[in-house]
C-alpha cells in the first residue's frame, strides 16, 4: 500500500477546509454532514478520519481558516482607513450579500458558531481578534488599542447588516440595508 506525502496530505487537508467552509456558509455546519462534505472535496467518507479526529475538529480547522484569511485580506488593501472604506464597500456589496459561500465567516456562520464546542469558539475567537486587531491597527496606526472599540463597533454593525441584507425577501429593503449599513460604517470611519 502506497503512503502518501506529508505535502499531498497537507494539500488534502487544506483541500478538505476549503471546500468545507464554502458548504458550511451556503447551508450551515448543522446542514453539512461528512459524507456530503468529502463528496464535495472529491473524497470517500473513509478519508475524513485520517485527517480529523472528529467533525467538531473539522469546524474549529474551518473557522480558524476561513478568519486568516479573511484578515490577510487586509494586507491587500490601502493603507489606514482608506483601506478600511474599501473593505466596506466590497463587505457591504450585493455581491458579497448574494455570495454566501465566498464570503465572511461571520455573517454567515455566527448564529451556529454559538453552538458549537469550546474548541471552535476559540478558533473564532482568535480569528475574530485578528481581524478586529487588523481594522483597529488601520484605525489608528500609531496606538491601534486605542481603537480597539471603535473597530468592534465597525465589523458588528458590518456583519450585523450584511446577515439582516440577507434575511429580509424583498431585494429593495435588501438593498436599502446594505446601502443604510454602508453610510453608517463609513460615518463611523470619519
Amino acid at each position: 500500500m502506497a503512503r502518501y506525502s506529508t505535502d499531498h496530505k497537507q494539500a488534502t487537508r487544506q483541500r478538505i477546509i476549503e471546500t468545507a467552509g464554502r458548504r458550511f456558509k451556503e447551508t450551515g455546519i448543522d446542514g453539512s454532514g461528512i459524507a456530503t462534505l468529502m463528496s464535495d472535496a472529491g473524497l470517500t467518507n473513509g478519508a475524513f478520519y485520517a485527517h480529523f479526529e472528529s467533525k467538531d475538529d473539522l469546524v474549529a480547522s474551518v473557522v480558524a481558516d476561513e478568519l486568516r484569511r479573511q484578515a490577510d485580506t487586509f494586507v491587500e488593501l490601502p493603507a489606514g482607513r482608506a483601506g478600511l472604506r474599501d473593505f466596506v464597500h466590497e463587505y457591504l456589496s450585493p455581491e458579497h450579500r448574494d455570495s454566501p459561500a465566498l464570503g465572511c465567516p461571520s455573517a454567515a456562520l455566527l448564529d451556529e458558531i454559538v453552538r458549537t464546542t469550546d474548541t471552535a469558539k476559540d478558533a473564532y475567537t482568535d480569528g475574530a481578534k485578528r481581524v478586529l486587531d487588523e481594522m483597529a491597527s488601520r484605525l489608528s496606526p500609531r496606538n491601534p488599542e486605542s481603537a480597539r472599540v471603535k473597530a468592534i463597533a465597525l465589523y458588528t454593525m458590518m456583519v450585523g447588516t450584511l446577515q439582516l441584507a440577507r434575511a429580509v425577501s424583498d431585494p429593495q429593503l435588501s438593498g436599502e440595508v446594505l446601502e443604510a449599513g454602508t453610510q453608517n460604517a463609513l460615518a463611523l470611519l470619519r
